[in-house]
């Protein structure tokens, strides 16, 4: 999903990622995780109209642990001004015999940049 990082200059349309984990109350273990990452590129879908992107992270280091995660994002979801946002709702990786359900909404892709208005 990362290339490498002498690359950036290629990098073109990402979106910011930040949230925390649904608390996990098991066993007298309460704890939750949080996160913060950016997505990879523009991944097209099938049709050519839609895209979507990789999502990759660790959760921070909370109860002697952190959790990891691979996956992708919905679609692209319009939020008015030609600007969009990409929703995630999925589990992390299982750790200390546990995993965490999650769900987060991108930022905005270029948020100060207003010349689609």
């Amino acid at each position: 999903m990362y290339n490498n990082p002498h690359d950036c200059e290629k990098q073109r349309h990402v979106h910011e990622l930040t949230g925390s984990t649904k608390i996990f109350e098991e066993c007298d273990d309460c704890h939750n995780h949080r996160f913060c990452t950016v997505t990879g590129e523009t991944i097209y879908s099938k049709d050519k109209y839609d895209h979507y992107h990789e999502v990759k992270f660790r959760t921070d280091f909370a109860d002697q642990h952190f959790h990891e995660f691979c996956g992708k994002t919905t679609g692209a979801i319009e939020v008015g001004n030609g600007k969009h946002v990409h929703f995630i709702k999925d589990f992390t990786e299982e750790e200390d015999k546990h995993k965490h359900e999650f769900q987060a909404a991108t930022l905005i892709d270029s948020p100060i940049d207003f010349k689609h208005q």
